[in-house]
């Protein structure tokens, strides 16, 4: 097809796309917006893929076998628009895995192991058949933790940006994943904060029309964050994830035996992990906010990496897909702030304004 036609046909879709919603019944419009935005779209590319982007390329330059073809006459050049698709799926699903793995390290779950090791070498805990002194001695004859805590640190200053260790030379650093994270996350508070708000002005929860809350800042922010993962997580994340997240697995298992829990006077692995930190290693590790923010943050990171978040996606089915992350978003938002490093957060609002780079109202 050639340009000339190409952009005749662009001209008259919109007159074309009026005048066939105008003879639809207003219940039945909104079914087949979408699928006329994407009839069109196809048109464009079968267009360009017919007639060829190498013969179109050498019509333009007089090298086809027409010799120099007039301007109007030339192929349409349609490029596929692919950047947002140009991702490895394992490694944000490492990146999810790793920041599991994180608030747990956070947790002091793998000092709390190493301790154990230690009283049960020196004979400072008074256990010797049961399962919890079995998996101890397992673990010490064969160290199934090949990457040690600078490793992990490593990987997690990577990622993340958290932590005080130096990256290795030349390796990509995600510096601005946790302002990106703190933005997805109240952004997707705040777009299901304007909805009820738009649900209540509306006098009920069945909406027909594009909701308050901004669905391009979601996808923005979202669509930031998986890139920035995307380039930092490459290497021996995944590996490292693999392994740590099965060692992490069977140390909370350790954590729960009888006569590990006896030993502390614990009802739970959570209490032995609180009795060994504050006798042990200097005081406890936030363990209820951090096992909210590992469990809403690695299933909002898993939504991020499955999600092409499409611009021209239905509201409405944004909103269904959406529904399900506003609860994990609001609970990690909620246990941040309870955290050392959330306590200065300044709320759903002034930090989506900030994330968005806007500047605040002069009163």
């Amino acid at each position: 097809m050639s340009y000339q036609t190409t952009e005749t046909i662009q001209r008259l879709w919109n007159q074309f796309l009026r005048d066939q919603l105008a003879a639809m019944p207003p219940q039945e419009r909104q079914q087949y917006e979408q699928q006329f935005e994407d009839r069109f779209g196809e048109l464009l590319k079968d267009a360009a893929d017919g007639t060829g982007s190498q013969d179109g390329f050498l019509d333009l330059v007089g090298f086809g076998g027409k010799g120099a073809v007039p301007f109007e006459n030339i192929s349409y050049p349609y490029i596929q628009p692919d950047f947002d698709d140009s991702i490895v799926p394992s490694q944000l699903h490492a990146a999810a895995e790793l920041y599991y793995i994180y608030q747990h390290e956070r947790m002091k779950v793998f000092q709390v192991v190493q301790v154990l090791q230690r009283l049960f070498r020196e004979g400072r805990m008074r256990i010797q058949r049961g399962p919890g002194a079995r998996a101890l001695y397992l673990l010490d004859k064969w160290k199934p933790l090949r990457y040690n805590q600078r490793d992990r640190m490593i990987a997690y200053r990577r990622a993340f940006n958290y932590g005080r260790v130096q990256a290795p030379v030349g390796a990509i650093t995600n510096v601005n994943f946790h302002r990106q994270f703190v933005g997805f996350m109240v952004a997707v508070s705040q777009y299901f904060r304007d909805l009820l708000i738009g649900e209540v002005i509306r006098g009920g929860p069945l909406i027909e029309q594009r909701p308050f809350g901004s669905i391009g800042t979601v996808q923005r922010i979202g669509l930031d964050l998986r890139y920035a993962l995307d380039r930092s997580t490459y290497g021996n994340i995944l590996a490292l994830t693999v392994e740590t997240g099965h060692y992490l697995n069977e140390v909370l298992k350790l954590l729960d035996t009888p006569d590990i829990k006896k030993s502390f006077d614990a009802n739970t692995k959570w209490d032995v992990i609180e009795m060994v930190s504050n006798r042990y290693l200097g005081g406890i590790g936030e363990p209820s906010q951090r096992a909210k923010m590992a469990e809403s943050g690695r299933r909002i990171l898993q939504f991020i990496a499955d999600n092409d978040f499409k611009t021209a996606l239905d509201p409405i089915l944004f909103q269904s897909e959406m529904r399900p992350m506003g609860s994990h978003a609001e609970a990690w938002v909620a246990a941040y702030r309870m955290t050392p490093e959330g306590r200065g957060f300044s709320g759903v609002t002034p930090a989506l304004r900030s994330v968005l780079g806007a500047q605040s109202a002069v009163v």
